[in-house]
């Protein structure tokens, strides 16, 4: 399933056109007909993920979990407060010393921004690896 079949199949089930969502999303005509042969640019797809609701890593196929539950989302918040922790532990392995000053605040938010993305991919990938089959949602269809 290419990224466009995964972009049709949701906006069918919002009763949408393609050419419609082009517009809400204030896309060109047939941009999203293209991704049918290429793979879309970064701020593209995130922008129709987040129209949609769902993980960019489904709308590309890498994972069958189009969106996350009020539980995974409180999990990987937990995560990254731990991560976060271990950050700012003098104690800890992962402390950052940054010449014995504090990281700037666009550095801790890029550390942060990758964390995130980290720890989302890790719940993703365990999501799959431990729901049994017969409770996964088929995307054949």
């Amino acid at each position: 399933m290419t990224v466009f079949d995964r972009v049709k199949k949701l906006a069918d089930k919002q009763h949408i056109s393609i050419v419609e969502l082009e517009e809400r999303l204030n896309m060109g005509r047939n941009s999203l007909y293209a991704w049918k042969k290429k793979v879309p640019n970064g701020a593209s797809l995130t922008k129709v993920a987040d129209y949609f609701g769902v993980t960019t890593d489904y709308l590309l196929g890498r994972t069958d979990t189009p969106e996350f539950t009020g539980k995974d989302e409180r999990d990987v918040q937990k995560i990254l407060d731990n991560l976060l922790d271990g950050l700012s532990d003098q104690h800890s392995l992962a402390y950052l010393k940054n010449g014995g000053e504090e990281i700037d605040e666009e550095d801790a938010e890029l550390i942060y921004n990758a964390l995130e993305k980290a720890a989302r991919r890790a719940k993703i990938l365990a999501k799959e690896k431990y729901t049994p089959n017969k409770y996964k949602k088929n995307d054949k269809e």
